[in-house]
């Protein structure tokens, strides 16, 4: 506060003056102001930076351990025989895979599909009716199988090895209502112990292992049926892995 005298009146005479009281700021007050300002200003960036700088670490880290993991699950892949098509067949709309088993003697020249197993899944639609797999919706399809064998090609006599050939063959039939009857979409013939190559692994008694691999592209119709059929069967090796079927949209 200051004290201001103000003018006197003429009138009432020079000793007599009116005392006004004027209020006037302190200099030190709007440069308090403005630094509570600024330091409010700097709390909020400083808090913001704090914050990204927490969230981007946080990132990064969920980053890296995604990575990691990513990493451990391709080396441990790469060694299945199923990663390829495990792979392709995760990115479509619809896919099957089947694992196959021969325990049932009464499914003649037909091997046991299973989706409940190892690597065995449905997606999409497709279902396993009768141990045939049956197409959700017309579109074109990747149609795969393989069937593994151990063929033990010698009859007990070593210089007979490698003498004894059995054909083996595997086939994929397909029924479509468009045609009315089944067709054959795939087949392959191979001759076991064709060779005396491996002469030291029949004396052994480990026995000609090879595989039948049959893939290819179709176009197929909503409720067509896929089926295999293979001969051999007894010599057939359905451990995880080595015998499978299966169809993807793509």
């Amino acid at each position: 506060m200051e004290y201001t005298t103000a003018p006197g009146d003429l009138e009432m005479g020079p000793t007599e003056r009116t005392v006004v009281l004027v209020e006037k700021k302190s200099s030190t007050e709007w440069i308090w102001k403005v630094f509570g300002v600024l330091l409010i200003a700097a709390l909020c960036v400083g808090g913001i930076l704090l914050f990204a700088w927490y969230w981007n670490g946080r990132e990064m880290t969920t980053q890296l351990g995604r990575t990691e993991t990513l990493i451990k699950n391709d080396s441990a892949e790469e060694t299945d025989p199923h990663y390829t098509l495990k792979r392709i067949s995760s990115k479509a709309k619809a896919a099957i895979h089947l694992e196959g088993s021969y325990e049932d003697e009464s499914l003649e020249k037909q091997l046991e599909w299973k989706d409940g197993q190892g690597q065995a899944f449905a997606q999409g639609g497709f279902q396993l009716v009768n141990n045939q797999i049956v197409i959700p919706r017309t579109g074109l399809y990747f149609v795969y199988s393989q069937a593994s064998f151990r063929v033990s090609c010698s009859d007990g006599n070593e210089e007979g090895a490698g003498r004894h050939f059995t054909p083996l063959s595997h086939r994929i039939w397909r029924f479509s209502d468009s045609v009315g009857r089944k067709v054959s979409l795939m087949s392959a013939v191979r001759s076991a112990c064709q060779t005396t190559a491996q002469e030291g692994s029949y004396r052994d008694g480990q026995g000609w292992y090879n595989a039948i691999y049959l893939g290819a592209v179709f176009q197929l119709y909503r409720g067509d049926k896929l089926w295999t059929e293979t001969n051999q069967l007894s010599e057939l090796e359905t451990d995880a892995g080595k015998t499978f079927f299966g169809v993807f949209a793509l």
